[in-house]
């Protein structure tokens, strides 16, 4: 039986935000669609694949980032989760593996598969990607290189904004990024009583030192497992 009607503050960027927003209302709950983070892709950028064996991606704005400024659809695809695989898919690419996992345990699945690699595996990406997946492929022996397509900034809310949230039964975060800009959210507007639910340990990591009554993860870093968590978690 579903339990009662909660108003769930859903913070992530467009166009995510509006997805994870229908799959909210379709669970019985109340969406409030405010995102911390927008994105913006950076013009003055050619991408050049001589020596790309396979693409690395770490989230969803980086495949339609990509995607944006390139045509070529031929390359294997390694994904960190469901959501950027779907992505992936979507986008015409079809050779996609999931990690269903972190930064770390894509490089972990990209590198039982380096004797499948001729060359280097490209991460296009964020200025500042939640984790150093290059860095990761390297200590297991992968050639990788970045490739840098956008950045993401953090949205500023009115107080009357901040208020009107902060008083949401949940807060979904789906990034460190934006637990960051959450965190500092709450210090000029402190939320005892707010539940944070987010898509793995990594993300809700920045929060260690906010007043909340509850931050927690799913055991997998799918939205799925998230959404569950809107009436399990204490």
């Amino acid at each position: 039986m579903p339990g009662r009607r909660q108003r769930i503050w859903i913070t992530r960027a467009q166009p995510g935000a509006d997805a994870t927003a229908e799959r909210v209302r379709a669970l019985g709950h109340e969406a409030l669609v405010a995102p911390l983070l927008a994105v913006k892709t950076l013009d003055d950028v050619e991408i050049d694949l001589t020596g790309v064996a396979a693409l690395a991606f770490t989230s969803a704005n980086g495949v339609r980032a990509f995607a944006d400024k390139s045509g070529d659809r031929s390359l294997k695809v390694f994904a960190v989760g469901a959501a950027t695989a779907s992505a992936a898919r979507a986008a015409g690419f079809r050779s996609v593996l999931s990690a269903d996992g972190d930064v770390e345990a894509l490089a972990e699945g990209i590198a039982a598969r380096r004797g499948e690699l001729k060359a280097a595996v490209l991460h296009p990406g964020a200025a500042e990607p939640a984790g150093d997946l290059a860095g990761a492929l390297e200590k297991h022996g992968v050639e990788a290189r970045r490739l840098v397509l956008y950045e993401t900034g953090p949205v500023e809310l009115t107080a009357a904004q901040a208020q009107t949230l902060t008083r949401a039964d949940a807060v979904l975060l789906h990034s460190p990024r934006a637990a960051q800009v959450f965190a500092k959210v709450l210090k000029a507007h402190p939320a005892p009583k707010l539940r944070a639910l987010g898509l793995s340990k990594a993300v809700i990591k920045p929060l260690s030192r906010t007043p909340l009554a509850a931050k927690v993860f799913p055991p997998f870093p799918l939205e799925a497992a998230l959404l569950n968590l809107i009436e399990r978690a204490p």
